[in-house]
């Protein structure tokens, strides 16, 4: 009885097919692109709250679009931690998106408990020294920094595996694209 109702996809007639394949596929990559046009973000990762984030005007909004710099963008692309895209980083993948975990004149230490800020540890933040795939990474050194002006630390406390300053250390100010604030989030 179920077969008068639904058909293959392949026995649909050429018509249907078109409008099936523009609703599900242009009509949806669409919005995405007006959305990013109009400074909103879908976030699909771990690092913070799945959601859509805007782009915000303040610097203290605590989350930041930005490139990796180097050799930390060419590691995160050719492991997969960031999506290709042609609307993305110079090195052809999706910019990452992180809570600012510290600023110019915060104390940082990493140790094997992970990060602490002015004494604070950012919970999750626990180095790893294999990925989620097994493979060996290198955590940024043990140790205690003054963050140097004109650059910030980012750390995720939503992801255990998250690829941030307990890997690189800190990021420059100039890679940054978009401080973000979240708009409608999961949590």
């Amino acid at each position: 009885m179920l077969g008068r109702f639904c058909r293959p996809i392949n026995a649909l007639p050429i018509r249907s097919k078109l409008v099936l394949t523009f609703c599900t596929v242009f009509v949806p990559a669409t919005l995405i692109g007006v959305a990013g046009l109009l400074g909103v973000r879908l976030n699909l990762t771990n690092s913070v709250p799945i959601g859509f984030y805007i782009i915000s005007s303040s610097p203290e909004s605590g989350l930041v679009e930005f490139c990796p710099p180097e050799p930390f963008a060419t590691l995160s692309r050719e492991r997969g931690y960031r999506e290709r895209s042609r609307f993305g980083c110079p090195d052809g993948a999706k910019p990452l998106l992180k809570p600012i975990a510290a600023r110019s004149g915060d104390i940082v230490s990493i140790s094997a408990t992970g990060i602490a800020v002015d004494g604070k540890l950012v919970p999750h933040t626990t180095a790893l020294h294999r990925d989620s795939a097994g493979r060996p990474i290198t955590p940024w050194a043990f140790g205690i920094y003054t963050v140097r002006d004109g650059t910030i630390w980012v750390a995720s406390s939503f992801n255990t595996h998250s690829f941030d300053s307990r890997y690189f250390g800190p990021i420059p100010e100039s890679v940054i694209l978009h401080h973000l604030t979240p708009l409608w989030t999961s949590e």
